[in-house]
C-alpha cells in the first residue's frame, strides 16, 4: 500500500513477509514453516495445494503450531463464500482469501462471514483483467486487503507483477500483498512498488535450509535492499541461456511431462554439457560439405544439429570440431556418425551422435542449411533450442523455452530441498510419500 497522505515513505509501517507453503504434504509444510518462523517469516500460509490436499486440518495444525503467527488460508473461494470463510476461521485461519474475479454478491458475503468469524479477507486478483479497477471495487465491498499474484503458469513465462502492485497501491487504501515469484533480488522492488506484505514460496520452501533464505528474504525487505540469490530466478528470452546451462536433460524431461530425448542420440564427451539455439543441416549419409558450410552459418552459442540419415560414414571429425572453437560454435548433435572421438574429448567440445566410426565420407555437397528436421519422430525448427548431457538431448521449441527452462529450474531447485532431506536422514520413499500418493488401484 502506499504511504498515507502527509506520511514519507521511510516512516510506512513494517512491511510484512508472508511465507506460502505450497505443499501436499503436511508434514513438511510443517517443518518448513518452523524454519521460516526462525529466519523471521511473520505470516503463514496454507496454500491452495495444501488445503486441497490435506484440507483444513492443515489450517488447524498450523495454528497449533504457531499460535503466535497470522495464519492465511489460501482459500481461492469463487462461490459459497459464506460457508468458506466460516470454516477456514473456525478452522484458525486469520486471513481468508476470496478470488477477485468471484462475483460482488460472494465477495459481500465473505466480508460478512469475515466480520462475524473474526478473521480479515484478501481479495486475490489473479487473472482478474483490471486489477486496479476491481480492487477499488472490492475495497468498496469491504475487503481489508488486496492480492496481487502472478500466476505460476505466468511465472514461468517470466511475467512480474511488479507493476501492476505499483497501480493497485496507488488506487487504494488498503493494504496490498504481492505474490508470485519473488526472491531476495527482487522482495524490495515489491516493497518500493508499495506492497505492505510479501507473500515467498519458492524461494524459501524450496532452499535446502529456509531458515537462512527467509533470514535473506528478511534482511532484503527491512532494508529495502536486493540480497544477491543464484536461484529462485525467472528467465526471459534474453536470460534464457543461464538458465539451460544449470539444468540436466533430466530436469527438461521432467518439466516438460517426460518428454523422451532425441532416441538414438548418445554424448561422446563423458561429462560435457552444451546448450543453445539449433542450426540445422540435412545431408546424405556420410556427405560433409553442408555440415561443414553451416559452420560459417553459426553465431557464437549455437548447437549444429546435423540428419545425415542416421547411418554410416562419419560427417563429423577433428577438424570440424576446431573450425567450431574458433567460431565459438557450443555442440554439435548428428543423427549419423561422427569420429575422432579421442581428440574431440580431448578438446572438451560438446558432440552428440547415433554412430562412432573411423571412416569418413565425401564431400559431395548434397542437403540443405536451417531446414526443418525430424529425428525418431521429433521434429527440430531452425532456431529451436538445444540442451545436451550424459543423458541424452533435448530439443526445446523456440516458442517454448522459456517457459521449460524455468519449468526445468523449477524441478532442480525442488530437488535440491529433497536432497537435504534426504542428507538429514530420511529415505527417499520418506521424502516422496510414496505410501500416500502411489496410483490407486
Amino acid at each position: 500500500m502506499s504511504a498515507a497522505p502527509g506520511t514519507s515513505p521511510d516512516r510506512r509501517p513494517p512491511v510484512i513477509l508472508q511465507v506460502a507453503l505450497d505443499f501436499v504434504d503436511l508434514p513438511r509444510a510443517v517443518a518448513v514453516a518452523a524454519e521460516a518462523v526462525t529466519g523471521g517469516a511473520d505470516w503463514i500460509e496454507a496454500g491452495t495445494p495444501l488445503i486441497k490436499s490435506e484440507g483444513l486440518q492443515a489450517v488447524r495444525r498450523l495454528k497449533s503450531e504457531f499460535p503466535d503467527r497470522t495464519i492465511v488460508a489460501d482459500m481461492k473461494t469463487m462461490d459459497a463464500g459464506r460457508v468458506e470463510v466460516e470454516y477456514a476461521a473456525k478452522a484458525g485461519a486469520d486471513v481468508v482469501g476470496v478470488l477477485g474475479a468471484a462475483s460482488d454478491a460472494t465477495i459481500a458475503e465473505c466480508v460478512e462471514a469475515a466480520r462475524s468469524y473474526g478473521c480479515r479477507l484478501i481479495v486475490d486478483m489473479i487473472e482478474v483483467d483490471d486489477p486496479a479497477g476491481r480492487a477499488r471495487r472490492a475495497e468498496e465491498l469491504g475487503a481489508d486487503l488486496i492480492g496481487i499474484h502472478t500466476a505460476i503458469d505466468r511465472q514461468m513465462r517470466g511475467e512480474s507483477p511488479f507493476d501492476v502492485v505499483r497501480a493497485v497501491a496507488d488506487a487504494v487504501d488498503i493494504p496490498v500483498s504481492v505474490a508470485g515469484g519473488v526472491n531476495s533480488e527482487t522482495a524490495a522492488a515489491a516493497v518500493e512498488a508499495g506492497a505492505a506484505v510479501i507473500v515467498v514460496g519458492g524461494a524459501i520452501i524450496k532452499a535446502t535450509d529456509a531458515a537462512a533464505a527467509t533470514a535473506a528474504l528478511r534482511r532484503a525487505v527491512d532494508d529495502c535492499c536486493p540480497v544477491h540469490t543464484d536461484l529462485y530466478k525467472r528467465a526471459g528470452e534474453e536470460t534464457v541461456r543461464t538458465v539451460l546451462e544449470r539444468v540436466s536433460t533430466a530436469n527438461v524431461s521432467d518439466a516438460w511431462h517426460r518428454h523422451p530425448t532425441v532416441p538414438g542420440i548418445f554424448a561422446r564427451v563423458p561429462g560435457s554439457h552444451v546448450c543453445g539455439p539449433a542450426v540445422t543441416v540435412r545431408t546424405a549419409p556420410g556427405d560433409w560439405a553442408k555440415p561443414v558450410e553451416a559452420i560459417d552459418r553459426c553465431r557464437p552459442g549455437d548447437v549444429l544439429v546435423i540428419d545425415a540419415g542416421g547411418a554410416l560414414p562419419a560427417v563429423w571429425g577433428e577438424l570440424a570440431t576446431h573450425s567450431c572453437l574458433v567460431k565459438g560454435v557450443a555442440g554439435v548433435v548428428v543423427h549419423g556418425a561422427i569420429r575422432d572421438t579421442p581428440e574431440i574429448t580431448a578438446l572438451r567440445f560438446p558432440a552428440f551422435s547415433t554412430h562412432v566410426t573411423a571412416a569418413a565420407g565425401e564431400p559431395k555437397g548434397f542437403g540443405e542449411i536451417d531446414v526443418p528436421l525430424s529425428i525418431g519422430g521429433q521434429a527440430i525448427m531452425p532456431g529451436d533450442w538445444v540442451v545436451g548431457d550424459d543423458d541424452g538431448v533435448m530439443v526445446l521449441p523456440k516458442a517454448q523455452t522459456v517457459e521449460l527452462a524455468n519449468r526445468a529450474m523449477d524441478v532442480l531447485e525442488k530437488e535440491n530441498r529433497l536432497r537435504g532431506e534426504i542428507e538429514a536422514g530420511a529415505t527417499l520413499s520418506e521424502v516422496a510419500y510414496l505410501q500416500k500418493w502411489e496410483t490407486a488401484r
